[in-house]
């Protein structure tokens, strides 16, 4: 797998720091730019310095848009993730702390200064790729890839309106614009995160294997665990994870399609709802494939990796 440098949007979360743990151990990253979405700007950012201070990195976090760009948000996801994004622990404050440029001009700037060779993995809400993308029209042309883990493209969505998933659903019109201005991009969706969830056992197998990334996990998850024990979310479900797992190594997709998607931004019951042309009846331009299955023994030793598990000798 070649170690392609990334940039990594993100709202960290549990199931993001997971997706962060996971690019740190298997390639190169450039810096993580952040955004309010799974709670609030202040811990979101918090939680991504302490990610990068728990693996002695160095990565560069840049804070950025504390809400999305016209509504305010119908909820956030604290009753998943626990009121601090992170399972609320307790851990101390990182001494690694954010840089005072914003995120949505680190995004422009650092792809101006490698044009061409970056690949972006969006993993939140895309508020601050949608405020580089109007600041700067041609940033779009100078990533090398996108990567979105967003939307459910069925309408099976785990928000409470029930077509949309959260990411897309807490700025719509921020995903409106970043699906109309990158002319391709990848779409991790939340129906095939939950379509490729892995058995507790397994799950529970990588952290008593794992090193300190894995104890430091199993602590943050608790909370989510439980909500999703609760809701019957069955097995371990990796969704960020999934996403990084794409833009990381490509060729473990096994079944994509490529078509036109869209966001719904008046539905009273539908705002935030990824609508995929299936059929083609609408005549706009294909943008997004939608990944639908990829190899699972691939995204499994990605995570294993990413949690410390030494991989098993080949013979």
């Amino acid at each position: 797998m070649t170690r392609l440098p990334l940039l990594i949007d993100t709202d960290p979360g549990v199931d993001d720091a997971l997706a962060i743990l996971m690019a740190h151990a298997h390639t190169d990253v450039t810096a993580l730019t952040v955004a309010a979405g799974n709670v609030g700007l202040a811990h979101t950012v918090r939680n991504a310095c302490t990610l990068v201070e728990l693996i002695g990195a160095t990565t560069p976090v840049f804070a950025g848009c504390p809400s999305p760009l016209v509504r305010a948000p119908d909820e956030d996801a604290a009753f998943v993730h626990g009121a601090d994004g992170f399972g609320d622990v307790g851990f101390v404050e990182p001494a690694h702390t954010a840089h005072a440029e914003h995120a949505a001009l680190a995004l422009i700037r650092l792809t101006r200064e490698r044009p061409g060779e970056l690949t972006l993995v969006a993993l939140g809400p895309l508020t601050n790729l949608a405020l580089a993308v109007r600041l700067d029209p041609s940033f779009p042309a100078r990533v090398k890839r996108l990567v979105v883990m967003g939307g459910a493209v069925t309408g099976h969505g785990n928000t409470g309106r029930i077509p949309a998933e959260f990411n897309i659903g807490f700025d719509p019109e921020a995903a409106h614009v970043v699906f109309e201005a990158f002319q391709g991009f990848d779409l991790v969706d939340w129906e095939a995160t939950v379509r490729h969830a892995f058995p507790d056992e397994v799950y529970d197998r990588w952290v008593a294997a794992g090193d300190h990334r894995a104890a430091f996990f199993e602590k943050i998850f608790g909370t989510a665990r439980r909500f999703n024990a609760a809701h019957e979310r069955t097995g371990f479900i990796a969704a960020d994870a999934l996403a990084m797992a794409v833009a990381l190594d490509p060729a473990m997709i096994v079944r994509a399609e490529t078509r036109h998607v869209a966001i719904e931004l008046d539905g009273r019951l539908t705002r935030g709802a990824t609508v995929v042309d299936w059929q083609g009846r609408l005549g706009g331009r294909p943008n997004a494939r939608v990944v639908l299955e990829v190899d699972h023994d691939r995204f499994g030793d990605l995570i294993a990796g990413a949690l410390g598990v030494a991989p098993v000798a080949s013979t």
